[in-house]
């Protein structure tokens, strides 16, 4: 993905409260079981920083992620890059009340190039990875599983 590109935008409604998916996007022990269950740390503070690495196709891809914004029960914002790789991007977490519902609208917006010859690094990739966790592993953990 590109700068020019326009961003990844996934929206979800979940059947559960706003406190419910923030505490699943922001709370370490939850993130870890719908998320990437290698997280060593997380904290939803400005400036919170870590890293780990995902596999794919016998690629290591070491994750960085540093937090840029938190205004609680309503978005959390991540620097997420690679080390080792070019690109990065930002990746916000949005949410918004909807009476007994909460629509959680997720935004990755690339602010350096990605190197298209990386079969990940490619806008559809990009777009079925956030729809997978988003809509399908975030939604499973608060609606399927018994939130915690």
């Amino acid at each position: 993905m590109k700068k020019t590109d326009a961003p990844v935008i996934v929206e979800q409604t979940f059947d559960t409260s706003i406190g419910n998916v923030w505490s699943a996007i922001t709370n370490h022990p939850e993130m870890i079981r719908w998320f990437f269950e290698n997280i060593p740390a997380f904290e939803p503070v400005t400036g919170f920083q870590t890293s780990f690495d995902v596999i794919s196709d016998d690629r290591v891809f070491p994750h960085i992620w540093q937090i840029t914004e938190v205004i609680p029960l309503k978005k959390i914002t991540y620097d997420w890059s690679y080390d080792g790789y070019s690109g990065r991007s930002v990746v916000e977490f949005e949410l918004t009340d909807e009476e007994d519902r909460t629509r959680l609208t997720l935004t990755a917006t690339v602010t350096e190039d990605f190197d298209d010859n990386i079969p990940e690094f490619r806008r559809d990739s990009c777009e079925a990875g956030w729809d997978y966790f988003i809509k399908g592993r975030l939604r499973g953990y608060l609606e399927i599983e018994e939130y915690p």
